[in-house]
């Protein structure tokens, strides 16, 4: 859970250096934020992700809510697992964008921030951090048959 909340404040400050990037008239600033940015991808963003992906899946199989039983686990595990599959192939574009900025002849008024995507892969995890509070009920077809096999289990003991 703490790898979860880490990825949500590397996000915010993601989200942070996307705003002089994309309006400060100061061009030293906007290379610097472009420059940060990829270290906050290397360095938090990939792996926090990785980590919470990781930890849910271990504590999801470790729990009786299970991996596949809960439609809201489920759901929480594929938009996860989106993300940091997102997360890892726009990396490039982060790198693509630092190395612009680190070239001082370069002009990084044309780069354009990234801003969409942070904040799209804000409120993508949103989604699953909720599930995740609020557990709603909810079986799915695996979860149901597991239940009626404990209970006919449990019936015969």
């Amino acid at each position: 859970m703490a790898a979860s909340v880490g990825w949500l404040g590397a996000i915010a400050a993601y989200i942070a250096l996307n705003v002089p990037a994309l309006a400060s008239d100061d061009e030293q600033t906007v290379r610097a934020a472009y420059l940060m940015m990829d270290v906050v991808m290397r360095y938090a963003l990939i792996p926090l992700a990785a980590t919470a992906l990781a930890t849910g899946i271990v504590q999801a199989l470790g729990t009786p809510w299970g991996l596949f039983r809960h439609y809201w686990v489920t759901i929480s595990l594929a938009l996860t697992t989106l993300a940091f599959v997102i997360l890892v192939l726009h990396l490039s574009a982060v790198e693509d964008m630092a190395t612009v900025a680190a070239d001082p002849k370069a002009d990084v008024t044309h780069l354009g921030g990234d801003l969409f995507h942070s904040i799209g892969g804000l409120g993508v995890l949103a989604v699953p951090l909720t599930l995740n509070i609020y557990k709603p009920r909810g079986l799915t077809r695996y979860g149901w048959r597991r239940a009626r096999k404990q209970l006919v289990h449990a019936s015969r003991t």
